[in-house]
């Protein structure tokens, strides 16, 4: 079937299972093999919403697949860094999201309350979890002024701080996250973060929500701190610099300015376009160029 195509585009893995079999027909073929990850695969990580199915994962594939592959593209350095161990055909490209698609849905009501959210799935809501310290103390100060909302486990709820999960829709996920006023990422410091392309926070920018994250892998290159978003490590600076964002909706709109305007610049579809079309083209026939 593969023999039919020019190149074979594949995100991540053919298949979930731990084998290697259709990447390697597909190599067989004749067609050229383009790989492209966005996550440290060659990891175990096993939440606890899919911990049933983690006997079927064989990280070890993913340096396989790069092997034998005709171009890897990376969402970022540390990526592209492992990848380089077995194949010296290496593109960095950054994820990137539709802003024709992520354009912030601008409420007509006033709106007192400042909504701080987070968006993720029941695979990452441990990340969330990291952030009920510096929440808990933002609840204590500012009372009713504020709330929280979490998007992408229905599963999800904490009754201290007034939250309960709701589910990821595609169709009303602009919606969903257009009701932010402030976006956080917090994640733990480790090898699988140091592998994330930061997409949680590029969907926040992209709608105008100015970000608080962690700073780490990719994030510290995505958010100047203090420009276009803020980076914050302890709890205290997490309380601080989610505090000036309450506090200020002047701040929160210059920010969240700038923030899309990066995410345009950088991390859009229309930024990368030519690029894709480009390797794609030299990856053709030179009688299909």
């Amino acid at each position: 079937m593969a023999s039919k195509f020019d190149v074979v585009f594949i995100q991540r893995e053919a298949c979930f299972l731990g084998t290697t079999y259709f990447e390697r027909r597909f190599k067989r073929s004749g067609a050229k093999m383009v790989y492209d990850f966005d996550d440290a695969i060659w990891l175990m990580n096993v939440s606890d919403a899919n911990k049933k199915f983690g006997w079927l994962k064989r990280p070890t594939k993913t340096a396989e697949i790069i092997a034998i592959s005709d171009l890897i593209i990376a969402g970022n350095t540390y990526l592209a860094d492992f990848a380089r161990t077995y194949n010296s055909e290496i593109l960095t490209i950054p994820t990137s999201v539709d802003t024709e698609r992520f354009k912030k849905i601008i409420s007509s009501k006033t709106k007192d309350p400042i909504c701080i959210g987070w968006t993720g799935s029941q695979t990452t809501i441990k990340h969330f979890r990291l952030a009920i310290p510096f929440l808990t103390e933002l609840k204590k100060k500012y009372g009713d002024k504020i709330y929280f909302k979490v998007i992408g486990d229905v599963a999800y709820s904490n009754k201290e701080l007034g939250i309960q999960g709701l589910p990821w829709n595609k169709d009303s996920e602009i919606e969903d996250l257009s009701e932010l006023d402030i976006g956080i990422m917090p994640l733990p410091n480790d090898a699988w973060s140091q592998g994330k392309c930061g997409f949680k926070c590029i969907e926040y920018m992209a709608l105008c929500i100015p970000p608080v994250i962690s700073p780490v892998g990719v994030n510290s290159e995505i958010v100047g701190d203090g420009k276009n978003g803020f980076i914050a490590d302890s709890t205290v600076e997490w309380v601080e610099k989610i505090s000036r964002l309450i506090e200020s909706p002047e701040l929160r709109r210059e920010m969240g300015e700038k923030a899309r305007q990066t995410v345009i610049e950088k991390y859009s579809v229309l930024a990368h376009r030519d690029t894709y079309v480009s390797l794609f083209n030299k990856l053709l026939p030179s009688t299909l160029q």
